[in-house]
């Protein structure tokens, strides 16, 4: 699979939805791990990330604004030991428990499926990076719909073992823009992943659509000792 750009693809999809990167930077210093949400709704726009201990929670801009917290407030990101989970939804918190009871990301999410916004049925998406004195690997996990059938789901889960330095894997919840929305397909796109966490992040930030983002989470860990830097990026200020 030839690597996408990832600039111009998110500067060509108006509406990918929710977003996970997952890779490692081209110096192999650090793990990356980036989430990003977009809204067409007044409710879904009425969101910031905000800090929650060692990962993020999704917000109310202003609570006056919030109609329906159901599917848009969940913690995206949580840390559990070396492991960074970041998923975009409360499936979060499934995978932590999940871990905390030494099974792997996909058995985490057995009891899990799409979400029940029919006629979407929007993917649950969910990523895991395991960084460990000097070694890291990550997995990633689709939960979809068989073509809109909300009685049928299909579970793919990847592992990334020895990830190479300069490359990543994205994977989103729609194709594009649509009605119903277009459910991710495929494997995650392999992508490369270039300079260090601000140059990175602007990238990312400057090239989603601009009616439509909402926020985005950045961070590198050092792969070596574990320690990382994060950014935070909100269009509600």
């Amino acid at each position: 699979m030839k690597p996408i750009n990832i600039a111009e693809a998110l500067s060509a999809n108006a509406y990918p939805g929710r977003g996970i990167i997952l890779g490692r930077s081209g110096d192999g210093k650090y793990a990356v791990g980036a989430y990003f949400i977009m809204g067409r709704s007044e409710n879904s726009r009425n969101r910031i990330f905000v800090r929650e201990g060692e990962g993020i929670r999704t917000q109310a801009f202003d609570p006056s604004k919030l109609t329906d917290p159901s599917l848009i407030i969940y913690a995206p990101v949580r840390v559990l030991g070396n492991r960074t989970i970041i998923t975009n939804g409360d499936q979060t918190d499934t995978v932590y428990e999940g871990l905390e009871q030494g099974l792997t990301l996909e058995q985490s999410l057995r009891s899990r499926t799409f979400e029940p916004d029919a006629p979407n049925y929007t993917p649950r998406i969910s990523g895991v990076l395991y960084v460990d004195g000097g070694r890291f690997h990550y997995a990633m996990s689709v939960l979809k719909s068989n073509c809109g059938n909300p009685d049928s789901c299909i579970r793919h889960a990847f592992t990334y073992e020895n990830p190479v330095a300069g490359e990543g894997h994205f994977i989103h919840t729609y194709i594009g823009d649509g009605n119903p929305l277009p459910s991710f397909e495929g494997e995650p796109e392999r992508m490369t992943i270039d300079g260090g966490i601000d140059g990175f992040t602007d990238m990312l930030w400057d090239n989603l659509h601009a009616e439509n983002k909402v926020s985005l989470f950045v961070r590198y860990i050092d792969v070596e000792t574990g320690t990382y830097e994060t950014r935070i990026v909100n269009k509600n200020k």
